[in-house]
């Protein structure tokens, strides 16, 4: 669908909410759509619901809520959702097709790689603080995975027990001479209370402590980072890459394994297809703009749009393997190597048992 078609697909929806007496307005004669901005998701955004928002008498985010179900149910569109003050943000079928599950499995954990920042030079320099060194690493990781060159500098030489334990590597300290062609940076998040706190924590929930949360949020360094239960979000991720694994183990044992094939767009499914496709764009964006905390939120949608996929992956009782199960079981390997790859960026293991 092109964009053209997609303005007319969101007026057909207007249309319709008008003639069913769900929006008093005059049906505009052009609909902008856009490729999502920061914080966006799927392939197209489009701001008709602020637009109608004041002819409609009504807040943004109710127009959109009204028009989300007219789009959701149209040719060609696999997923709605609503972000920011009312922009609805649309994900394709073209986006969601089997080709883009074919693709993450032949790059494997490099799926979201790209040239995008090449022959960029990045300076990252940070402060002596423990959570502005973490960003500081997981962003030098996201900005290489875009080929840019990276260069990383602290005020003074990381504490011992940050390198070993939260594995913390600086090119350089101390007074550092900036290349004038360089790209600087100043790392500094909003930091920790108490510097020592993190290292009370495993290597992985002490970097999900403090890369999950935005820039300018404190992190919380508590034990519920190693709880193992739905609650916690490193553990929700890595538990949907742990069963995206077990699947794949499962279904060998039972004689068959993935093809991508046809991937039927069920209810289980509408969030993730469009979530794997839009990883991409997260990888270029989160590097762009020093913001690994970008990359751990995508993670967590992508596991809890997963997981209620998992149970339909193998075939139950007497039933025979179907290319229904093959084609789920390439959708669950798809996003347990988009879990696995993400999780290797912010320096966090992703294990196959759990």
């Amino acid at each position: 669908m092109t964009p053209v078609e997609l303005s007319r697909t969101v007026l057909h929806a207007v249309r319709r909410a008008v003639d069913e007496g769900e929006l008093s307005v005059t049906v505009p004669a052009r609909a902008v759509v856009t490729p999502p901005g920061p914080g966006g998701w799927g392939d197209y955004a489009t701001n008709i619901a602020l637009q109608l928002a004041r002819p409609a008498g009504r807040p943004p985010l109710r127009v959109a809520e009204v028009l989300r179900p007219y789009l959701v149910g149209a040719e060609g569109v696999v997923g709605v959702e609503i972000t920011g003050p009312g922009f609805l943000n649309i994900a394709l079928e073209s986006a969601a097709s089997g080709e883009v599950v074919r693709r993450i499995l032949r790059d494997g954990p490099t799926y979201g790689h790209s040239d995008a920042l090449a022959g960029q030079v990045v300076h990252l320099h940070a402060p002596h603080e423990v959570r502005a060194l973490v960003v500081l690493d997981a962003t030098a990781r996201l900005l290489r995975s875009q080929s840019a060159h990276v260069r990383t500098t602290c005020d003074a030489p990381p504490e011992p027990e940050w390198r070993a334990v939260l594995g913390v590597h600086v090119d350089a300290y101390g007074d550092i001479i900036v290349d004038s062609s360089d790209h600087a940076v100043t790392i500094r998040p909003t930091a920790t209370r108490t510097i020592p706190i993190p290292l009370s924590l495993s290597r992985d929930a002490a970097r999900w402590a403090l890369l999950h949360p935005a820039a300018h949020d404190r992190p919380r360094i508590t034990p519920d980072h190693l709880v193992q239960r739905e609650s916690n979000p490193l553990f929700r991720v890595r538990y949907a890459h742990a069963r995206t694994r077990a699947l794949t183990r499962n279904a060998a044992d039972l004689g068959f394994t993935a093809d991508p094939g046809s991937i039927d767009v069920t209810p289980t499914a509408e969030h993730l297809l469009p979530a794997l496709a839009d990883h991409p764009r997260i990888l270029t964006t989160a590097a762009t703009h020093h913001a690994p905390d970008r990359l751990a939120r995508h993670l967590v949608s992508v596991a809890d749009a997963v997981l209620p996929l998992l149970p339909t992956v193998l075939p139950r009782g007497a039933e025979k393997p179907s290319a229904a199960h093959r084609a789920r079981l390439a959708l669950a390997e798809a996003a347990g190597t988009v879990l696995a790859g993400g999780l290797s960026l912010l320096g966090i293991d992703a294990p196959e048992h759990l």
